[in-house]
């Protein structure tokens, strides 16, 4: 109570032997004058502040409902745009590969056609070298005898053959060349288009992800600001309201202890009574008892504190692969979400803007998993759908081990959609790395959430 009471203010009265016993019974129990109570037009005052205050609280709540829809979908966006990202990283990293390898193709080629064109010369120096360069009947005509006669004979013959074979041999040779050379120019190209594609795509998703993270700084600094101010307008009100009462109740009590004052000095009294102090202390006694009396029985009865949550634990791991996965993500709790962060090899610096971020996004979390299981999953969410969608699994039937997907809320929703997946735990819970600012966790499994998408068993 803020009421205080003072200790001057008493009124004098004259020495008459008939109101002596009232005046000591009113300086013995009347306290003085009460501070003043608050008035009709401060409450009034301070309730439209409040109404006020909750008015523009609701109005701003629902400003942040459509600016946390938003935020969250610049963020299903921004996921998306990433997978797209890394999925045309991924291509130009294949096209690059196969870029070398037709540029390996074309040396080869090339290697091979400078040998068919040394063998032909080669041979063509032998050929006119031993004679058979020159016209059949002539070379047959100038041997020595019946003997080399029929050798040059022979040779003709497999001068003939030989020759047909090379160039045909050199011609396919060329072909080839140029063949290689062509593919090796085209999958380079194709490289350098997928690059810069990625490259376009991730400033994309960077831009998306950047405006998501400020929506939502911007969305708690709001919504603690409107927060304060309708508890400081509450607190106003209720301290005014309390003030009010305090009065009000000091007041009655005064009201009824000077009417008992005054029926005291009213009652005739008998010379033999008693003195009048004594009775004033024992009704003075009895007023302090039950003031105490109330006081004790005002007191809130004590609040007992809530229980603490129940800890759900993880029994130890088997040698089976499911285990195995859950055991690598649990071993990761606590480790920094960073987006574009963490593979199969374990958690690592994300994608602008979290470059100085060493985590895991969600996908590189569950990638990470199963490769210590020795199963390859895929590096993105929506890959890691859709590389195990032969092996769906209804909500009602989900195990341990089973990959949970949720895409971003489309009217009609595909694989194409989906921005986040865990690991199900069993008992309704899941490891996750959930979003920006947090780390890898067990959460509830929010399978009856309406962006659910599905589940899958990698490992059944």
């Amino acid at each position: 109570m803020r009421t205080q009471l003072s200790t001057g203010g008493r009124r004098r009265v004259p020495r008459t032997l008939g109101i002596a016993a009232a005046v000591t019974v009113c300086l013995l129990v009347a306290p003085a004058p009460a501070s003043a109570a608050p008035t009709d037009a401060q409450i009034s005052a301070a309730e439209r502040a409040r109404q006020d205050a909750a008015a523009e609280v609701g109005a701003i709540t629902a400003q942040l409902a459509q600016a946390e829809s938003a935020a969250a979908a610049a963020s299903a966006a921004a996921q998306i745009a990433l997978q797209d990202y890394e999925e045309a990283q991924a291509a130009y990293e294949q096209a690059r590969a196969d870029a070398d390898a037709a540029a390996a193709e074309a040396a080869r080629a090339v290697a091979a056609l400078a040998q068919g064109e040394a063998e032909v010369a080669a041979f063509a120096r032998a050929s006119y070298i031993q004679g058979s360069t020159s016209s059949g009947t002539r070379a047959l005509l100038s041997s020595g005898g019946p003997a080399q006669l029929l050798e040059r004979a022979a040779l003709l013959d497999a001068v003939g053959e030989h020759r047909t074979d090379v160039v045909a041999q050199l011609t396919v040779l060329q072909e080839q060349s140029a063949a290689a050379d062509t593919v090796a120019q085209q999958t380079l190209g194709e490289a350098d288009g997928l690059q810069q594609e990625a490259a376009t795509l991730l400033a994309g998703a960077q831009q998306q992800e950047i405006a998501a993270r400020a929506q939502a700084a911007a969305l708690t600094e709001q919504q603690d600001a409107v927060e304060q101010q309708l508890s400081a307008a509450q607190q106003t009100l209720t301290g005014l309201q309390d003030d009010r009462a305090a009065a009000q109740a000091q007041a009655q009590v005064q009201a009824q202890r000077d009417a008992a004052a005054r029926a005291a000095a009213a009652a005739p009294r008998s010379p033999a009574a008693p003195p009048a102090s004594s009775g004033g202390s024992s009704s003075g006694g009895s007023s302090s008892g039950g003031s105490s009396s109330g006081g004790s029985s005002s007191r809130p009865a004590p609040v007992a504190a809530p229980a603490p949550p129940p800890v759900t634990t993880v029994g130890n791991p088997s040698r089976s692969t499911v285990e195995t996965a859950i055991a690598a993500a649990m071993s990761q709790r606590g480790v920094p979400y960073s987006w574009g962060g963490g593979g199969s090899n374990g958690p690592s610096f994300g994608i602008s803007p979290d470059t100085s971020v060493w985590g895991f996004d969600c996908s590189g979390l569950t990638q990470y998993a199963y490769a210590q299981a020795g199963i390859r999953i895929g590096g993105t969410s929506r890959d890691q759908y859709w590389l195990n969608r032969g092996k769906t699994v209804a909500k009602g039937d989900l195990q341990r081990g089973d990959l949970l997907f949720w895409d971003d809320g489309s009217a009609n929703p595909n694989y194409l959609d989906i921005v986040h997946v865990a690991i199900y735990l069993g008992d309704g819970q899941m490891i996750e790395a959930p979003t920006s600012g947090s780390f890898v966790k067990v959460s509830t499994a929010r399978t009856s959430s309406s962006t659910y998408f599905g589940a899958v068993r990698p490992a059944g």
